[in-house]
Order: structure tokens, then sequence, then C-alpha cells
């Protein structure tokens, strides 16, 4: 990950994990959390200060743990043995192989996303290529046209694809159907640069630690985003 793309990236207080979390998990607690950091399962970045500071794979990562101990009765050692195989790119043996699925984005009633659109599910499934090619409906030389054209960045040595990964892959292959290849895409990337360059402006990367900067960003984002829809909409109405 370039130091741009790691500054946007938006970072979690515990107290904030904990709200992720607790609609599915009511008795999740900071002591869990730590806890969980403190045998391996996840791995929080620290402040200076000492303070814990989550992405939102870190939430998905710690969602799975929750559910495989609560649906599964999985021991630790076990989930800890199944992360380190997503980790290095595998999928495991878990339900996750057999409902391998593209995920739908939240939209507002008029269609256009919201600030929720711009969190959920980010990272939150980790597969490898030939599993991104089968859940995609994609061929291998599409989804190398889609990382040489850059509309999937993967960080160095990183060998696994994520839910975002899949998302773009699936969509890229519906509009090559319809005679829009790779290629033809790459005005969307400096599009969603220029727009992250924006944002970057409003809420500098140095400030998104403050509370309530992350959804705040995520709002701005998904205005962003749905006044790009519209303007389109209405082009297309001529």
């Amino acid at each position: 990950m370039s130091g741009t793309e790691a500054a946007r990236e938006q970072l979690l207080g515990i107290g904030q994990v904990i709200a992720e979390l607790s609609e599915e998990f009511p008795d999740i607690s900071q002591s869990r959390i730590r806890y969980y950091d403190e045998q391996g399962l996840v791995e929080p970045r620290r402040t200076p200060s000492g303070y814990r500071k989550f992405t939102y794979g870190d939430v998905e990562r710690l969602r799975f743990v929750l559910r495989m101990q609560k649906d599964r009765y999985w021991p630790l050692s076990h989930i800890r043995q199944v992360l380190d195989q997503m980790d290095s790119g595998e999928v495991p043996d878990t339900e996750l192989r057999a409902t391998l699925r593209v995920p739908q984005v939240t939209l507002a009633a008029d269609g256009t996303p919201t600030a929720q659109s711009m969190t959920e599910g980010a990272g939150s499934t980790r597969m490898t290529r030939d599993e991104l090619l089968d859940a995609a409906g994609i061929d291998g030389d599409t989804l190398d046209e889609i990382e040489q054209f850059e509309l999937i960045r993967r960080r160095p040595q990183q060998r696994y694809y994520d839910t975002d990964d899949l998302v773009v892959a699936s969509l890229v292959g519906e509009l090559a159907k319809l005679g829009l290849e790779p290629r033809h895409l790459r005005g969307f990337r400096s599009a969603a640069d220029r727009e992250l360059g924006l944002l970057d402006q409003v809420i500098p990367p140095a400030a998104r630690q403050q509370s309530g900067a992350a959804a705040e960003l995520a709002e701005l984002a998904a205005l962003a985003v749905r006044l790009h829809t519209v303007l389109v909409r209405a082009g297309l109405r001529g």
C-alpha cells in the first residue's frame, strides 16, 4: 500500500469497533477485543501513546472470529490457523468457499450510494485469484488487464484479493460484455483518484483519527458519488 493509500485508510478506536459489532454480538467488550489482540487473532495499530487503532478489515476479522466461536464452536487455535491461511491468500474449507458471491452495495431510496456504501464490507473477504475469477465470472486475461490499468490495486507481495476487488472485477466483466474493455476504463481510476484528492483537502489524512472524522469522510464520499451519479443520469436524459 502506498503512503497516500495508507493515509486514506480509516482507523477506528476500540469503542467504534464495539459499536460496529455490538448489534450482532451484544456481549462484545473492550477486554474481549484486547484478549483477541493478545492471542494474535487481530493486530491493531498503535498510536504513539499506546492506543489501539483498527481498520475496517480488522473489524471484519473480529466478526469472523466471533461468528466461528458462536456458530461453530471453534477453538481459538483453529480460528488462528484458518486466519493464517486467509492471510496467505488461501480460502480454507469453511462455509465461505460455498457462499462466495458478489456483494450488493447498499443504496438509498433514490438508487444512489449512502455513507454506509463507503464503509460496508471493505476487505471483509479474502480469496485467491482462481476464486475471484470464478465468483466474478471473468477470465484470467480480463483480470490481468484490470490490474494492468489499476482498476484493482494490490500491495507488493499481496497474494489475496478482497471484497472490493471482487465487486470491481464483476462490474468490469459486465461492462466488457457491453463492449467496454478494461483499457477503456482507465478514466474511472483517474476520476476516483481526483475525487479522493478532493476529499483529502476537506479532511486531511492527519485529521482522520479525530472523533467523528471517519463518519464525516464517508458522508462526503457518498455525496460526491451521488452527485456524479445524478449528473450522469441527467446527461443521459439529454
